[in-house]
Parts: structure tokens; C-alpha cells; sequence
């Protein structure tokens, strides 16, 4: 980095904690789309368990995930609508609550890091600067609601471009890191989505687990109806 531009990004006044969150869901957390994606959990005792699923969001907080693989969850469903969120079981034929913070499929990411994305909505908070990395904003964040996913977190993400994330510390009310997060492998999805690829999600509570997520396709040009977000759609 040139000395110029190290300058720069550091007499630059900090933005606001709602245009930070709004760059933020509009990379991360898109109004609609269709996407793939594969979630690796790397256990305690060194085994690793994979899952390939579909991913439909919609509008108004409305998600919906279909498994894929492995065989064992094939024609598992999640649904979230609204406040709401569920998982269907093909063997029951009928759909389960599920709890906002509870572990998705068992790793160290929670349902709602994965089905209830929206920071505008869910924290606020303020931007700082951050010595260590001059090219980053610092944000934060206090949770608004005990539906969000984490009471507090800092997030670490780029000042130019704006917004994208490049680390996370998730924290309990008593200030307790739950969980850490590395976002890389930044990739062109089409459509004007920029956003990165990989998010690496570390257990701070036991340490040897950790779960990946990579995202392969993330289509928001797909056309998305209200149609495939009825509790009664699951499993059809």
C-alpha cells in the first residue's frame, strides 16, 4: 500500500453505521436469490461431515434451504418466514421449530447466521477506525432483538470498496466470544454481486471445531415467488 494512499484511508471520516450495514446486507444478504452451496463441519475428534444444499430467498424475510447432501439429510428442508423458522423431516413428513441460535445441521454456524442475514435490521452500533488495519472499518454492533444471531459482535470490513466483510467476533450479552469468523476468496457472482466466496466460522468455546461455507452460485437475477415459502409447501 502506497504511503498516499495509506494517508488517505486514514484521515478519512468514518461512514455511517447504516450505510457500513446497508453495503453490508446488500452483498451478503441480497432482497432474492437462488444459490448453491456447501457447508463442511470439522469435529472435535477430527471428522468432517459435508452438506450440499439449494437456497431460495425472498422477500420480507422469507429463506428456504433443501438438502442435498449427504444422503442421510436428503429431503431435509429449512424454512424461515418472518420470525418464524422450521425443519421439515422427511421421515416424520412434518416440519420441527427451530431456534434462531440453535447450530445449523449441528456445525458452528447457528440458523440464523445462515437464514436470518440483515444487519440493518437486527444491530446497530458505531464505526471506528482500527490502526492495526488502515484499510478496514471497524463496526460495533449491538443486537436489537434476542432473535438476532449474536448479542453483540465486531465486525471488520473493507473501506474500498465499502461494506465487504473481512472478519467477525460474535460475543454473548456477558461479553463472551462465541464464535470468530475469516470471509474470503472475494468472487464475481454476476449481476453486480461481489462478495466473498468462503466464510470460515471457528468455535471459540471448543476450539478444534470450526465449519466452512462455500458458496458456488448466488443468482439474484432469478425470479422468486411467494409461493415456495408456505409452511405447507415443505416437502413438495
Amino acid at each position: 500500500m502506497t504511503s498516499l494512499l495509506l494517508s488517505l484511508l486514514l484521515t478519512a471520516e468514518p461512514p455511517t453505521t447504516k450505510d457500513v450495514l446497508a453495503k453490508y446486507d446488500a452483498v451478503m444478504a441480497p432482497p432474492t436469490f437462488k444459490a448453491v452451496a456447501l457447508m463442511t463441519a470439522h469435529r472435535d475428534d477430527g471428522t468432517t461431515r459435508g452438506y450440499k444444499m439449494a437456497i431460495l430467498k425472498g422477500v420480507d424475510d422469507k429463506m428456504r434451504i433443501w438438502f442435498q447432501e449427504p444422503a442421510a439429510v436428503r429431503g431435509q428442508e429449512m424454512l424461515r418466514n418472518g420470525e418464524n423458522f422450521w425443519v421439515y423431516m422427511p421421515n416424520l413428513k412434518r416440519a420441527l421449530r427451530l431456534a434462531s441460535r440453535d447450530n445449523f445441521q449441528g456445525g458452528d454456524f447457528n440458523n440464523a447466521d445462515v437464514l436470518r442475514a440483515n444487519y440493518t435490521r437486527d444491530y446497530d452500533g458505531v464505526v471506528k477506525e482500527d490502526p492495526k488495519k488502515p484499510d478496514q472499518w471497524l463496526v460495533e454492533l449491538k443486537a436489537k432483538t434476542t432473535e438476532s444471531a449474536y448479542d453483540s459482535v465486531k465486525l471488520w470490513v473493507t473501506r474500498e470498496p465499502l461494506g465487504l466483510p473481512v472478519h467477525g467476533e460474535y460475543f454473548t450479552s456477558s461479553g463472551k466470544m462465541l464464535r470468530s469468523a475469516d470471509f474470503s476468496d472475494v468472487k464475481d457472482f454476476g449481476n453486480g454481486l461481489k462478495r466473498p466466496a468462503k466464510i470460515t466460522m471457528r468455535n471459540e468455546i471448543s476450539t478444534q471445531r470450526y465449519s466452512e461455507m462455500l458458496w458456488e452460485t448466488v443468482d439474484t437475477a432469478a425470479t422468486v415467488g411467494d409461493g415456495k415459502f408456505g409452511l405447507s409447501d415443505l416437502g413438495h
